[in-house]
């Protein structure tokens, strides 16, 4: 029988303590990215957010208008009782492709490797409709294959490309140079812009 990958089998995995993607904190790439953030007014939206280091680590730089969606409550729990100042209408228990926009920057961190790669071509897609004119998906993909059976799963750089293509600018979607170890040589930093 085909594993479905619902909110009732992410919600185990939380429970569980089977969260190996989990690195316990905003990862390098995205840190790095995030300081160079000017406008604190930004819609930001971090679909697939489990524990969300990264709006935690944004909305104590002061952007205020950072969602974090997930179709599991345990990771959403996990960070309203971590970040207590955080508006609750901001946490969304909702499936990613029925959120509403627009965004002006969209976060990918171990959301689009969680997903069946049969929905790759409709998550790029709903990227692009989620966000503004001109608006970004800026975050972290593997570049590379998984021994075991996904999730995660892996990929290339010239498969995801197709994806995006059709709605994006590539202004950045090279190697990570700045990656954390685990990850070292296996990460694309992409930034790309909503044509």
């Amino acid at each position: 029988m085909k594993q479905e990958f619902n909110a009732a089998y992410w919600q185990e995995r939380y429970l569980s303590n089977q969260t190996g993607w989990d690195t316990n904190g905003i990862t390098t790439p995205l840190k790095d990215y995030f300081d160079q953030l000017k406008d604190k007014d930004l819609r930001i939206l971090i679909p697939g957010c489990g524990n969300a280091y990264e709006a935690e680590y944004l909305f104590n730089k002061g952007f205020t208008n950072v969602f974090v969606a997930d179709v599991a409550p345990a990771p959403l729990e996990n960070f309203a009782r971590r970040v207590q100042n955080f508006p609750k209408d901001q946490l969304l228990l909702q499936n990613f492709f029925d959120l509403q926009g627009p965004y002006d920057l969209i976060v990918e961190q171990t959301f689009f490797c969680a997903l069946n790669p049969e929905l790759r071509a409709a998550y790029s897609r709903k990227c692009a409709e989620l966000l503004a004119p001109g608006g970004r998906l800026v975050g972290l993909l593997f570049d590379t294959t998984f021994e075991h059976d996904g999730p995660p799963f892996g990929g290339s750089a010239e498969e995801y490309r197709q994806y995006f293509e059709p709605y994006f600018r590539f202004v950045h979607f090279e190697r990570a140079y700045n990656s954390i170890a685990p990850r070292q040589g296996r990460e694309l930093f992409i930034n790309l812009q909503k044509k």
